[in-house]
């Protein structure tokens, strides 16, 4: 399983060049969203919003499946067997809860990664940089290796997982034992003048032995007994008396001063900086590092449906030829989270293949095709999902289009630029894929923008994609409902308050006056600034 993975994204250690950056890593080509929908959609909110992880590697990973989400219905139903396991067996998680929270102290994790990108001053100079720490790099070295081989230590003592997916990544973390990177951060470490050995690989060569420490005891008794041995034989050698002897010790104290620089560049240079380059680029590490990485992710998983507040579910998972999606009690996931007074709702994108939503304005029309959206990402990457009940197939692209902001430099117009956005969305729809729009044709006449927006909507019909229309353009929901294509949704209102419910129907109404009123822009509160104004 964690090989499929591999294949799908190029591990974090090939990536990050400069250290470990939670959000640096970009899909290497085309994906389940695009950027657009991505801000559109508020993915950043809905990160934080579920990121329950505990390492850097465990929010890099969240962040990177929500960027890029599977389409992999075989690997997400994996990703969600190992989550109810995960439910099912306590021992199994309270085992990983204590390795995530071993790896994740800050002697630990942190200490691997500033061995593997920082650089090393020794006894003079200033750090100016991050990246620039005192010292030789024997607390890095120490700490780094003990997260790695505490992590795989850990992991032996795991009870078995069932899941294929568990077992995956469990078993990548204790094969790392095996490999000769695990040899070499266990130690001992040997150097010969051309590479480093581990303890089979030296056999009976000679070769220098990393201590990552500046005390050489050997180094220090075999000076200490030359010093001994001068003494007490250099006077009957060179014909002097031993207070003349003496004066040499005046010669010993600058190479006392010399040898911690000395000593501590060597090993820095002859041993740590190779060893810390062999572990970067190492599959074994990076495999290694990426099992930890989905292993704390999965926990998020459970940590999001357990303080949610409200109920959730691992969706179905459907096979079809085309997208569906069917909810019960569904809530949105940033904004529904230990909100009591969030109202849900349930819906079905399935037989019908246009949706319009209609509506006042603040009757949550945007939120809940958020919700849709954030949702539908959600499932794609195997975690649970905030409804009581949910049923829907793997969407090959999500699009979320929303008015175009014009500017200065936009030559083409507002119209021009939003139809060009549409276009691409249409061009690369298929079936399988969910399409929201946030209104349609703006910028143009009233007429106009009902021919053009039933000509687009009657091209995505066609084409089959699950496609929602958010509009107050009521007579173009009359001409596809009286043609009996589509459904129609509206949000709900009691007075001029909205219940947050989505009911069947089409809304002909907008509140504008109640919006205009509740910002204190109304008719009333203008001719009233008119008066206060006059001199």
């Amino acid at each position: 399983m964690l090989a499929k993975l591999l294949n799908l994204y190029p591990p974090f250690l090939k990536v990050w060049q400069d250290g470990p950056e939670v959000k640096a890593v970009r899909p290497q080509t085309e994906g389940v969203i695009d950027p657009a929908t991505a801000e559109a959609i508020e993915l950043e909110a809905l990160f934080r919003a579920i990121d329950g992880t505990r390492t850097v590697i465990g929010q890099a990973t969240l962040y990177r499946s929500l960027q890029r989400p599977l389409t992999d219905a075989e690997l997400i139903c994996a990703k969600q067997a190992a989550v109810r396991e995960l439910y099912a067996n306590r021992a199994l998680r309270d085992g990983l809860e204590q390795l995530i929270a071993n790896a994740a102290r800050p002697d630990r994790e942190a200490e691997f990664y500033k061995l593997l990108y920082c650089f090393f001053l020794g006894t003079v100079g200033a750090p100016v940089s991050p990246r620039e720490v005192k010292g030789f790099g024997y607390e890095a070295y120490l700490n780094g290796t003990a997260f790695v081989l505490e992590t795989v230590e850990q992991a032996q003592k795991l009870p078995p997982p069932q899941s294929p997916y568990l077992k995956s990544l469990i078993e990548t973390l204790t094969g790392f034992a095996a490999t000769r990177s695990f040899a070499l951060m266990h130690g001992p470490v040997y150097r010969t003048e051309k590479r480093l050995l581990t303890r089979q690989e030296k056999g009976f060569l000679p070769a220098i032995r990393f201590r990552p420490s500046l005390l050489k005891p050997g180094l220090i008794a075999g000076g200490i007994g030359g010093l001994m041995l001068a003494w007490a034989a250099l006077p009957s050698l060179l014909n002097m008396t031993r207070p003349a002897i003496g004066l040499l010790w005046l010669f010993l104290l600058p190479l006392g001063v010399a040898y911690p620089p000395l000593v501590g560049s060597f090993d820095r240079d002859r041993f740590i900086y190779p060893l810390r380059k062999l572990f970067r680029e190492a599959g074994e590490v990076q495999h290694a590092l990426e099992a930890l990485g989905y292993l704390d992710e999965l926990l998020s998983f459970v940590r999001f449906a357990e303080g949610f507040g409200h109920p959730t579910c691992l969706p179905e998972i459907k096979t079809s030829d085309r997208h569906r999606f069917i909810a019960q009690d569904l809530r949105n996931p940033i904004l529904g989270q230990a909100n009591p007074d969030y109202v849900p709702n349930r819906i079905e994108l399935d037989a019908q293949r246009l949706t319009f939503i209609t509506g006042p304005n603040s009757g949550g029309k945007t939120a809940f095709c958020k919700t849709l959206a954030q949702v539908q990402l959600l499932a794609q990457i195997g975690s649970c999902v905030p409804a009581r009940e949910a049923r829907l197939t793997v969407a090959d692209r999500i699009f979320y289009q929303v008015p175009e902001v014009s500017h200065l430099s936009d030559r083409e117009g507002r119209f021009a630029t939003e139809l060009k956005h549409t276009k691409r969305i249409f061009l690369a729809a298929t079936p399988k894929s969910l399409v929201i729009l946030d209104e349609l044709a703006e910028g143009t006449t009233h007429e106009e923008r009902l021919k053009i927006s039933y000509d687009i909507l009657q091209g995505f019909h066609k084409k089959g994609c699950t496609t929602v229309l958010v509009t107050h353009n009521h007579e173009l929901v009359d001409k596809f409902i009286e043609e009996r294509v589509g459904q129609a949704k509206q949000v709900e209102f009691v007075g001029e308050r909205p219940t947050y419910r989505l009911i069947d129907g089409i809304s002909r109404i907008s509140h504008a006056d109640r919006v205009a009123r509740e910002v204190g822009f109304a008719k009333e509160d203008i001719e009233r600034y008119l008066q206060e104004n006059q001199p």
